[in-house]
Order: C-alpha cells, then structure tokens, then sequence
C-alpha cells in the first residue's frame, strides 16, 4: 500500500531552467514508483523545460498509483506556475499533495 512506503524526499533545485531539465527527468525515472515529496522550498526559478518534467511525473506517479507530494512550495514556484499558464492544481492533481512554504 502506498501509504505504507517510506516517503523518499527530493529537493528540487534553486534554478529549473533549461540546464536543469535532463538531470530532472533522469532522477525523477530512477525514482518512479516510490512515495515521494519534491520538497519545493528552494525553487527561485522554474522554466518551462522542468514544468513539463513535473508535469510528465506527477502523471507516472498517478498512473502508477504511488503518492507523490510537493512541499515547501516558494511564491517563486507558483510566479512560474502562473507565467506559464499551470495552475497548483493542474500540476498537482487530486492525488497529489501540495504543501506552500509558511
């Protein structure tokens, strides 16, 4: 059961922008399955390249049925959410949690 595995928490970089985009996808591939938070606190930048990272694996995660959660979310993060057009919600999903930094 999902609830039941160890939550692996991943820290998201300062900058996802294009440079960030492949080192995303690839550790996000090597995770794919486990219950993960993406620990958000740190973000001052999301590009468009790692948005569709984020995207394609809260849909995995979905899918495959494992709980995956953001945290620590920044306004930074959210600023990029909105200048590209993607809500919280759309990004998070119902199955999704998503947690805002205090």
């Amino acid at each position: 059961m999902a609830s039941e595995q160890t939550q692996l928490i991943f820290e998201l970089p300062a900058v996802l922008d294009l440079k960030a985009a492949p080192p995303l996808a690839e550790r996000l591939r090597a995770l794919r399955g486990a219950a993960l938070t993406l620990d958000a606190g740190r973000v001052e930048w999301l590009g468009g390249q790692c948005l569709q990272v984020l995207l394609a694996a809260a849909q995995s995660w979905r899918a495959d049925g494992a709980a995956l959660r953001l945290a620590g979310v920044t306004a930074e993060f959210c600023d990029g959410l909105k200048r590209l057009g993607v809500t919280p919600a759309e990004l998070s999903g119902a199955e999704m949690e998503m947690e805002m930094e205090p």
